[in-house]
């Protein structure tokens, strides 16, 4: 039987290449997108059909949901991929405005939440579902006060945040259905070059969703609630 994955803020980037490389496995990769004509003309290159998703509105999130069982039934793959940077002008935490990081959050965290919570009743329907939440080594907080790592000069307060805090989520999602067929992890694809960071990344989409399309694809032997890069597991 064919999987269905929906990946979020698939029109472009990492999410573009996640779709594409899944459905090469012969996966129904639904292009969740915002914006319709970008979101169609997307999933149109790629032979996938297109559901229009805003992940910052429960309501979308809801109707995405229902279009989706309408037309399958189920949900076997949910890659939470959509996300922003906000502003990174601000030079230090104490110059970045409340309203800069809610944004953010908006996006990184709740629209994470609202989409996993519409999605799980179809993830239950599948006998392996997965859920992959695209975090980054940037939420590490570990590697954050190593004065030895490269991430020691990012301090950006919203963005790295939300991704602390989107690990955390991974975790709770992945306790809760602990012992059931849904697995839950966060995967952080490295440094790409794609819109969110003004295309200055040494690495491609391409290879930033292969550990992405790993785990949306893992067997029952597969890890959960687990932060992992290509390398291998990013300390917490």
């Amino acid at each position: 039987m064919t999987k269905i994955a929906l990946i979020t803020g698939a029109n472009k980037g990492i999410g573009y290449e996640i779709a594409r490389l899944l459905g090469e496995q012969g996966v129904t990769a639904i292009v969740g997108a915002r914006d319709e004509e970008r979101g169609r003309a997307a999933a149109e290159r790629l032979g996938q059909p297109y559901v229009r998703l805003d992940v910052t509105d429960e309501a979308s999130a809801t109707a995405a949901a229902k279009w989706i069982e309408q037309e399958y039934g189920k949900l076997d793959i949910l890659v939470n991929n959509a996300g922003i940077s906000g502003d990174i002008t601000a030079v230090t935490p104490s110059t970045a405005s409340v309203a800069a990081v809610r944004a953010v959050y908006e996006t990184n965290v709740f629209g994470v939440i609202a989409v996993t919570n519409a999605m799980l009743p179809l993830l239950r329907q599948s006998e392996a579902g997965r859920i992959v939440n695209m975090s980054s080594e940037l939420g590490s907080l570990a590697m954050a006060m190593d004065a030895g790592s490269p991430f020691w000069d990012a301090n950006i307060i919203a963005y790295n945040s939300s991704k602390t805090a989107l690990n955390m989520i991974t975790v709770c999602y992945a306790k809760e259905l602990m012992g059931t067929s849904v697995k839950v992890n966060a995967v952080s694809p490295g440094y790409c070059a794609t819109d969110l960071n003004g295309h200055s990344g040494f690495r491609t989409p391409e290879q930033g969703a292969a550990i992405a399309v790993r785990l949306a694809t893992v067997d029952d032997d597969g890890p959960t609630g687990a932060y992992l890069e290509d390398a291998g597991v990013i300390p917490w």
